[in-house]
């Protein structure tokens, strides 16, 4: 698998869709701040670019099904959804007009293999229990209560893709075989971004079903940890 630091190629009328894309969020943004900057070049270059880096960890699934828990304005599963237009992508957000943005923007932009929901991940878990290929969540909650809210929604062969910064070895300081409660097999670290950038992409594959017990109740994660 191509190392997820390596700059992709893009061809022109991706390239070109995935821009729109920045604007049509910066414009949005302007009003309803659903991501840092407004601008479409800021946007363009750290939040896109970003959404891109995690792409080369999905080149063995073809035609699968994924879920962007707490899509915000559709990052990274927009991006996603331009790049790999085989893929099903499904955006969840517990937030009603962070979920609306991310629909207009992908009726917008033509996507017919990006579906919104506006729900809590827990909700989409019990609907929709292990029905796909890979689940991914930027910028959502410390990696072991992530773990747990993303478990449930994968099939095992699957994968966890979690977006993070530099703290994360300690977010997943557990002990050893813990991450097994879940379904899940020791998490790997890519590392990705531009000098000077401490980022890393957390990968988990999904060994055996999530118990039953998960999710728990909403904030259950957090006051009571499973591990």
């Amino acid at each position: 698998m191509p190392g997820v630091a390596e700059v992709m190629d893009i061809d022109e009328t991706t390239e070109g869709k995935l821009k729109l894309y920045a604007r049509l969020l910066g414009e949005a943004n302007a009003f309803a701040r659903v991501t840092g900057p407004s601008d479409e070049e800021t946007i363009y270059r750290e939040h896109v670019t970003d959404a891109l880096a995690a792409l080369p960890l999905l080149e063995k699934f073809t035609g699968a099904g994924f879920v962007d828990v707490g899509t915000g304005g559709g990052l990274p599963g927009i991006v996603w959804g331009i790049c790999r237009p085989d893929l099903r992508g499904v955006l969840v957000d517990s937030v009603g007009k962070k979920i609306k943005i991310a629909r207009d923007i992908a009726a917008k932009l033509g996507l017919k293999n990006i579906d919104t929901i506006h729900a809590r991940s827990e909700d989409i878990a019990r609907a929709r229990r292990e029905k796909f290929e890979i689940a991914v969540a930027r910028a959502v909650s410390d990696a072991k209560i992530l773990a747990e809210y993303l478990s449930p929604l994968v099939k095992v062969g699957g994968i966890i893709v979690a977006f993070k910064g530099p703290g994360v070895h300690k977010e997943l300081d557990v002990p050893r075989g813990s991450w097994r409660v879940l379904g899940l097999a020791a998490p790997r670290i890519e590392p990705y971004g531009a000098a000077g950038k401490n980022l890393n992409l957390v990968i988990w594959d999904k060994v055996s079903p999530c118990p039953a017990k998960f999710p728990r109740l909403p904030g259950d994660a957090k006051k009571n940890p499973w591990m």
